[in-house]
């Protein structure tokens, strides 16, 4: 008996396998991974930065859906209508946004001017000793915008205690006298700074500022000479931003004696 046998049609075999193309397809796919990847990271980055924006996308990808929809299921006009005004809300909350700069730098909050007063200089200038007080009234120079801010008293120093220069430009030379309440700045040390000010260190403001006070023989030499007296209480206030620094109470051309 002849057992009949089965046709195979041409082409109809098992199909060979192709390495180039398999290669090709992964390396496709690798390529729209990766450009999903970097497409999903700026979303993101731009969702954190402007939250506007993630509404923008989210109502776009909602509008484009409906939009799909409707071919397929022919939505109602309504129903469209919503979706374009959403679209058009959301176009309009990105323009905003778009003009608004945008920085990654926090924004600065400003202190309060008596904070800022408070900062350099606040000290109780009875328990400083003498190099310590030169010390702080060189820091009230520089708080108040001097430059060239020098503490250079001691031996020698010849009347000066502190250098610097006024923000107007003006050299300031101030000699520092910390002195108990009952000590009082008398003529002799007007004298003695009053002969080094203008003629050696070149003064165009010369100062005594003390924690005590001046008599008055003190005084009357320094309004002859041009010398600006600061006393205690004129020290508290300059210090407290009450009162003005030094080289702003006077405006006269340099004196001398």
């Amino acid at each position: 008996m002849t057992m009949p046998t089965r046709r195979i049609r041409p082409g109809a075999g098992r199909r060979s396998f192709d390495l180039r193309a398999t290669a090709w397809f992964f390396v496709l796919l690798a390529l729209v991974l990766c450009v999903l990847g970097l497409v999903a990271r700026t979303l993101a980055e731009t969702a954190e930065r402007r939250p506007a924006w993630a509404v923008v996308l989210g109502v776009t990808g909602l509008s484009a859906a409906l939009a799909v929809r409707r071919r397929r299921h022919r939505l109602s006009a309504r129903t469209a209508r919503r979706a374009a005004e959403a679209l058009e809300e959301g176009a309009l909350t990105a323009l905003e946004e778009w003009e608004t700069p945008v920085t990654d730098t926090p924004p600065v909050v400003e202190a309060p001017a008596a904070a800022a007063v408070q900062g350099l200089g606040a000290y109780d200038y009875e328990a400083l000793d003498a190099d310590e007080f030169e010390q702080a009234v060189a820091e009230l120079c520089a708080r108040d915008g001097c430059t060239g801010v020098e503490v250079v008293g001691g031996a020698g120093d010849l009347g000066a205690d502190v250098l610097a220069v006024a923000p107007d430009g003006r050299r300031v030379v101030i000699q520092c006298k910390r002195y108990e309440d009952g000590h009082r700045v008398g003529s002799q040390d007007l004298q003695r700074f009053g002969g080094t000010c203008y003629t050696v260190h070149e003064a165009d403001v010369a100062a005594l500022v003390t924690t005590s006070d001046f008599t008055a023989p003190a005084v009357e030499y320094a309004e002859h000479c041009g010398i600006v007296c600061v006393d205690g209480a004129a020290l508290r206030a300059w210090q407290e931003g009450t009162g003005p620094a030094p080289w702003l109470l006077t405006d006269e051309a340099p004196g001398g004696c």
